[in-house]
């Protein structure tokens, strides 16, 4: 089932996500929709705040760029990253790696059409639960690692424009307000 995607301005999005305790049907059916809903809006991952439930859980496949992540280490094993895709993590914690860090481009399902450069590390350790509540670690590089930490931010409540220059976020700001306006409105006329 497709599921909405909520923009800049649903309070959702600001909301630390709660714990999944219960690892059942419906979680996994949550996922999957998750997962139809991230494709069909041509992302590469959604965080469960984005379809307007504050819940530590987000989806990501890159299947089609598993090349940009350089390495994947899955539960202790080096894998093929094509093998973890899609990627649903359940109370989902990150670690940064020691290393450099990039600055790169991002874009967010919930700004459309808005997009900024983000520095980030390269490198990050995820610690994560999947659908049948069984435990995992991943470590991994590049967009996969980018992604995971863009969807992490999402869990924490955090968004990609708070990691944006500031400068930068003065100059998007009046379309950014524009934004949260037809957010607020669209909200409003849903009531």
């Amino acid at each position: 089932m497709l599921l909405t995607v909520v923009h800049y301005g649903d309070p959702v999005l600001r909301q630390r996500g709660a714990d999944v305790t219960t690892f059942d049907k419906k979680l996994v059916a949550y996922a999957h929709d998750m997962l139809e809903t991230m494709v069909a809006y041509e992302g590469i991952g959604l965080a469960s705040q984005q379809v307007g439930q504050a819940r530590r859980l987000f989806v990501a496949d890159l299947l089609s760029r598993t090349a940009e992540a350089e390495s994947v280490l899955h539960d202790g094993k080096t894998v093929p990253p094509a093998l973890l895709m899609p990627l649903i993590a359940v109370n989902p914690v990150v670690e940064f790696l020691p290393g450099k860090k990039h600055m790169v481009e991002e874009g967010c399902l919930s700004f459309p059409e808005i997009r900024g450069k983000v520095v980030r590390p390269w490198a990050v350790r995820l610690k994560y639960q999947d659908l049948q509540g069984k435990p995992h670690v991943l470590e991994t590089t590049g967009l996969l690692a980018r992604v995971i930490q863009h969807e992490f931010d999402h869990v924490e409540g955090v968004l990609f424009i708070d990691r944006m220059d500031a400068d930068f976020v003065k100059e998007i700001d009046p379309t950014l307000k524009k934004l949260k306006r037809q957010t607020r409105t669209a909200a409003k006329k849903g009531k």
